[in-house]
């Protein structure tokens, strides 16, 4: 009998192909090897030629030529812009006497008994305590006129995004069509289209609500999109088996099973309208952001605070409200009559107060914090600005950041060829997506020298990577200590709350106070801004980790650090990179702000250009950065559809 044979084995991989990254590496070092000599030839040196760049500041000068010579004339803004400028004029208006025709004590009723309704006793104290504090500073009149200028901003939004969510929730081919709509307006600086709203509209009221309804809408949209196209499968083809129209099904199914999500687009919603309050002040939106504003231009401390404390305690009552409303939905409430003893209380509460004359705050009612807190930031200034012994002054550290990070980190990648730079982001990109994560990320960094900004924009990057250094250095490390300790995440919650809330611009007083002007303040504000978020999102992925591999771990005599280590940050890791993600968005809008702080770059541009009307130096500018911020998203956040698909 023959000996049987066994088939020839086809020979192994070496153990270094086998890896997918490496695999990766080697193709694209493949196309390199074919692109770079030509790349390099044809175009040398380091800074992005001018031969690929293309000038758009001439028919972008044209269009804003056109809208200054038309927009008293055109039958489009005549019967279009004009109509939609006088209706939201009314609309606001109309909130604002309401609110002061109620009075004080009707508005804190009426705030207090709502919060009451929604989320119980102790939010209430605290909605009536945030509205009593906003009259103790001084600042009731500039409340309520941001508050009526929110109410509309924040209805405006809600309706436009629920729209768009909606067509996108319903439609594939919607939802790819608005993604990258809803991207750009969304991580396209306030500042950039402040100035085509400007344009259109003019400075006041209109623009400014107009802009916020911009910035403020896309959460809305996405989260709106979400909860519809997350609904249980199960539920929408029971529904459907009933013979349903798809009318009905939306109505009767898909709205009623997407409420939280919905609801939480309204939480997201009125934050970042709330966050656009001191951004819309600069073109005469009014309020608490007009007092900030003015206090930032006379560099007074104690005043910007007065006018940020309300804008901080307005964003955490409606947060928690919102919130707590959220969590609440489904479960058995209060009975409809609650609300109807609600309002006959805050009725005649308000009623009460317009017969006793307490519709204004009593001037004798007010407490001046601006000059003790002035007298608190000149102290800080005297002693801690410089000649602090052994550490030294922040002055020094400021000096020392920006000679030993900011200035090689920038330098560093100014000298690299632009063709390396390109390489650089492909790799990135590819290592942690698919081919197309990286022509999309590879396309969006060759965008940027195209339109000429290419030596700016490596500067604001290289603040960008210095501030999310920092931040998640410092946000990991407290996210950790959060997640490890109960009592620690009670302390830190309301810090965090203040800092996530507290308006952008009020950041760069004190920063400026003790840092000086210049890029180190910039990346100082934007790590404060940013740091929250790194720390609320680690905190909670790490807190998520399934309890059971936790007591596993301890079974086997783990030690907490051994628990962390090889446990809670690998099963976190998608919380960890959406933390990072999250991160550089959040610094990327500071640092553009500390453009006028001597941030310089695409920052300063921005500004520059929405001062001097200059549409093209402003919207080039902000496309920059858009730009990059895609570039940066693409390489810090991997999709599990990315990761998913080709792993299967």
């Amino acid at each position: 009998m023959a000996a049987i044979t066994a088939a020839p084995r086809k020979p192994a991989p070496p153990g270094i192909l086998a890896n997918r990254a490496v695999r990766k590496l080697l193709a694209l070092a493949a196309l390199a090897a074919v692109l770079v000599p030509l790349a390099a030839t044809q175009w040398s040196g380091a800074t992005w030629p001018s031969a690929l760049t293309v000038d758009v500041s001439e028919p972008l000068g044209r269009a804003s030529d056109w809208i200054i010579d038309n927009r008293d004339t055109h039958p489009l803004f005549l019967y279009f812009f004009g109509h939609v400028s006088n209706v939201v004029v009314i609309a606001v208006r109309a909130v604002y006497l309401a609110l002061l025709a109620v009075g004080w004590a009707g508005v804190t009723a009426i705030g207090a008994l709502v919060a009451w309704r929604v989320a119980g006793v102790k939010l209430a104290a605290g909605t009536a305590a945030a509205f009593l504090a906003c009259g103790l500073l001084g600042m009731w009149v500039p409340t309520m006129q941001t508050l009526a200028l929110m109410v509309v901003a924040v209805l405006a939004s809600v309706a436009v995004g629920a729209l768009l969510g909606l067509a996108a929730g319903l439609s594939d081919r919607m939802d790819r069509v608005l993604r990258p709509v809803l991207d750009t307006m969304q991580v396209l600086p306030a500042f950039a289209y402040l100035l085509p709203v400007v344009l259109v509209f003019g400075i006041g009221v209109p623009a400014a609500v107009l802009a916020t309804v911009v910035y403020a809408a896309p959460p809305m949209a996405r989260l709106t999109s979400l909860g519809l196209r997350g609904a249980d499968k199960e539920v929408l083809e029971a529904v459907e088996s009933l013979g349903t129209t798809a009318r009905q099904r939306l109505l009767t199914a898909r709205i009623p099973l997407a409420r939280k999500e919905l609801l939480l687009g309204v939480n997201q919603t009125i934050m970042m309208a709330l966050s656009m309050a001191v951004i819309a002040s600069v073109i005469g939106a009014g309020g608490l952001g007009d007092r900030v504003y003015q206090a930032l231009a006379s560099v007074d401390v104690g005043a910007a605070l007065a006018a940020g404390i309300p804008i901080v305690l307005l964003a955490v009552v409606l947060d928690r409200v919102t919130g707590a409303a959220g969590e609440r939905l489904g479960e058995a409430g209060k009975s409809p009559v609650t609300w109807l003893y609600a309002f006959v209380v805050a009725a005649a509460v308000a009623l009460a107060g317009r017969l006793a004359g307490f519709l204004d705050w009593p001037d004798g009612w007010e407490l001046n914090i601006a000059e003790p807190v002035n007298r608190a930031v000149d102290w800080m200034t005297a002693h801690l600005y410089s000649g602090v012994p052994v550490v030294g002054g922040t002055a020094d550290w400021a000096a020392h950041f920006t000679s030993w990070v900011l200035n090689p980190l920038r330098d560093g990648l100014q000298w690299l060829p632009w063709w390396s730079v390109l390489l650089i982001v492909a790799a990135l990109a590819w290592l942690i997506g698919t081919w197309r994560t990286a022509l999309t990320a590879v396309l969006a960094m060759a965008a940027i020298g195209v339109l000429g900004v290419w030596k700016p924009s490596l500067d604001t990057l290289s603040q960008v990577l210095a501030a999310v250094a920092v931040t998640l250095v410092i946000g990991f490390a407290t996210g950790v200590a959060a997640a490890r300790s109960d009592r620690v995440e009670r302390l830190l919650r309301p810090v965090l709350d203040v800092f996530q809330t507290m308006p952008q611009f009020v950041y760069l007083i004190p920063v400026v106070a003790l840092f000086g002007v210049g890029r180190a303040p910039a990346v100082a504000a934007a790590v404060v801004y940013a740091l929250p978020a790194v720390v609320r999102i680690t905190a909670q992925g790490l807190r998520q980790v399934d309890p059971a591999a936790m007591e596993s771990a301890r079974s086997l005599g783990a030690t907490g650090g051994q628990q962390l280590r090889q446990v809670q940050l690998p099963l976190a890791r998608p919380a960890l990179l959406l933390a990072v993600n999250q991160g550089v968005v959040l610094v990327l809008a500071v640092v553009i702000i500390g453009g006028l702080v001597g941030g310089g770059a695409l920052g300063y541009q921005v500004v520059f250009g929405l001062a001097q009307g200059d549409l093209a130096t402003g919207l080039v500018a902000g496309a920059a950065i858009v730009c990059l911020g895609l570039m940066l998203d693409r390489v810090t956040q991997p999709t599990e559809r990315r990761t998913t698909k080709k792993g299967a």
